[in-house]
């Protein structure tokens, strides 16, 4: 069905209009459940708060659903509950991608325990088709308790400027602790944006569907499909060394260095806010959807700690789970040493992104731009955790640790019995980055299969991915636990 909307980009939308903006014109068809139905504006809509569909993106089939907080603050009871798992179960059966347009006051207390048990089914449902086919959630405003985490089950979380999400209100924190505060502050974009739970921001219900429709447009319809290609567009002009520092301890932005590869320039970041010295999004190169995971030097220089390595290992295992190949970028001096970061288990963090690399099906290429050292530089899809392709620029330095920090502790004889410290210093580091950094030395033991120039990065990405991945994908099943 259509109604031929018009959305207001500035204003809110009815949970049937975020469908009809979601989806192709004239494609949506409303999925009847037999339960009750509630009243919006002169019709009346099966669902008990919650609309579901079917329809199309591009010509592609979604299943698709929006909660009406119109209607009983968009609370969950049973018959709610029902919508939404035939939607589930549609997908299932279809192999669809699923979006969920989210705004729920949590579950219904007129209800009791059956508003409970509804989420418990949901969160199943959800979980069953979890790596299976993709999934999207645009939490468009208040949504608590299960409303919260329900999207938390999903691939993507989106959310709209005036959304927010907590397991219990801004009412009972005060009541509880005492705590005054409005629920942007307790669960808004700022909030979690910057601590993972959220991928992306879109200022308004018109964007966060538009911002769905594109990143679906980088995955397939289901774990057994490979995405889409489309026609080759250039990548932005330049060359990508042009913007990265010849000294190793100056900043960049790698997102320059991603414009100058992928196809016109385009990167989709998911989690920007999020572990900001790791980069990780959608993109295209040569026609073909990849994921793009790269160090970040802007940001403490690019050096790897807890969160990164969980935003890189959690993105690493849905590429995986969807077929996109994987592009790895590196420019990273190691993980960040402390007593901070042990406390906070960076060792159980580094391990999930080892676990994602090394068990992953997808074609990888790595490409190390400028240095790599230590458990980092096997944690970024080293040649010996399963790339496929390693490459590296001319100037890249690869080791155990940098020339300064492996003098002091190899020569420190030899520095504290010199006439001038100082200079015997440097000189031993220039002379241990020539025998042992050098990515000469590392290409001549066959941990990078090849030294190429910068310009010549994004054509010998593409011609690898070409043939990379020409062969059948080793299927696995879904399931994809959320990190």
């Amino acid at each position: 069905m259509s109604l031929a909307l018009v959305p207001r980009p500035d204003e809110r939308l009815t949970a049937l209009e975020r469908l009809e903006v979601l989806t192709d014109p004239g494609s949506l068809s409303l999925v009847r459940t037999g339960v009750r139905s509630h009243k919006m504006g002169e019709r009346a809509i099966d669902g008990d708060g919650v609309i579901g569909a079917t329809g199309t993106i591009d010509g592609r089939p979604v299943a698709c659903y929006a909660q009406d907080a119109s209607f009983l603050g968009g609370s969950l009871g049973a018959a709610h509950a029902d919508t939404m798992i035939r939607v589930f179960e549609i997908a299932g059966r279809a192999h669809m991608p699923v979006v969920g347009f989210v705004e729920s006051a949590g579950a219904r207390m007129q209800e009791g325990v059956a508003a409970l048990a509804g989420y418990g089914r949901i969160f199943r449902a959800q979980t069953m088709l979890s790596g299976v086919v993709p999934q999207i959630s645009v939490v468009c405003g208040p949504s608590a308790g299960g409303g919260s985490y329900s999207p938390a089950l999903t691939d993507i979380v989106i959310m709209t400027r005036r959304a927010s999400m907590f397991l219990t209100g801004p009412g009972v924190v005060k009541e509880v602790t005492g705590e005054d505060i409005d629920a942007a502050g307790l669960g808004g974009p700022r909030v979690h944006e910057r601590n993972g739970v959220c991928h992306a921001v879109a200022e308004t219900e018109v964007d966060a569907a538009l911002l769905a429709r594109d990143m679906l447009d980088h995955l397939p319809q289901h774990s057994g499909q490979s995405p889409a290609l489309w026609p080759v567009v250039p990548p932005a002009p330049g060359s990508p060394d042009a913007v990265v520092p010849a000294e190793g301890r100056k900043v960049y932005d790698v997102r320059h260095v991603i414009a100058r590869i992928v196809d016109g320039g385009r990167l989709i970041e998911i989690g920007e806010k999020w572990a900001r010295n790791m980069v990780t999004g959608f993109a295209r190169l040569d026609g073909r959807a990849v994921g793009i995971v790269a160090n970040q030097p802007r940001y403490i220089g690019g050096v790897m700690e807890s969160e990164c390595a969980a935003k890189a290992a959690r993105f690493v295992r849905m590429c995986d789970l969807y077929g996109l190949p994987l592009v790895v970028l590196v420019d990273t001096p190691g993980f960040l040493p402390g007593t901070a970061q042990e406390r906070g288990g960076v060792i159980r963090h580094g391990a999930k992104l080892v676990h994602a690399f090394a068990g992953a099906s997808v074609p990888r290429v790595t490409v190390v731009l400028r240095k790599a050292f230590g458990g980092a530089y096997i944690a970024m899809n080293s040649k010996d955790l399963g790339a496929d392709l390693v490459l590296a620029w001319p100037q890249a330095t690869i080791g155990v640790m940098g020339a300064q920090q492996a003098v002091n502790i190899v020569s420190r004889r030899d520095i504290e019995g010199a006439s001038d410290p100082e200079r015997t210093r440097e000189r031993l580091a220039v002379e241990y980055e020539r025998d042992h950094l050098n990515v000469g030395a590392a290409a001549a033991g066959g941990f990078v299969d090849e030294i190429i120039a910068p310009g010549d990065t994004r054509e010998r990405i593409a011609a690898s991915l070409s043939a990379l991945c020409g062969g059948p994908r080793r299927q696995r099943p879904g399931r994809n636990i959320p990190l």
